[in-house]
């Protein structure tokens, strides 16, 4: 199958990418059929430098039936060849475990039964 997706490059905490067309069982950093464009993602977002397409060739891998990865069908979609990208949702273990979640329950609900218990006594002696 065919991908268009991202290869590092560039030094130690520098990172530079190619955006490439592969093959999706080439590895990330090894052999690739075309350069389509790159994303150096230390430039400012505002710098057109930041990510550049070669939109012909692009077009040309899509309808090959490239599919995009998340991140380049991101950056086509802002440059208005492709649709919106649904983001990820994140994952569903970082979440609070269900004892967890049980105890914060409790502990918001003591909260305000405390809150409305301080708030009783000083309407109360107004009514007398």
């Amino acid at each position: 199958m065919l991908v268009l997706r991202m290869t590092r490059h560039g030094a130690r905490k520098r990172p530079f990418y190619h955006i490439v067309a592969a093959d999706s069982r080439s590895p990330r950093d090894g052999r690739y059929l075309e350069k389509v464009g790159t994303y150096n993602p230390m430039l400012p977002k505002e710098d057109p430098k930041r990510v550049t397409l070669v939109i012909e060739r692009i077009q040309h891998w899509i309808k090959m039936g490239a599919q995009p990865s998340e991140r380049v069908a991101r950056f086509l979609h802002e440059a208005k060849l492709g649709p919106a990208v649904k983001y990820r949702e994140s994952p569903k273990k970082s979440a609070p475990k269900a004892k967890t979640q049980e105890r914060m329950k409790a502990a918001a609900e003591a909260a305000k039964v405390a809150a409305e218990a301080a708030a009783a006594p000083a309407e109360t002696p107004a009514a007398e």
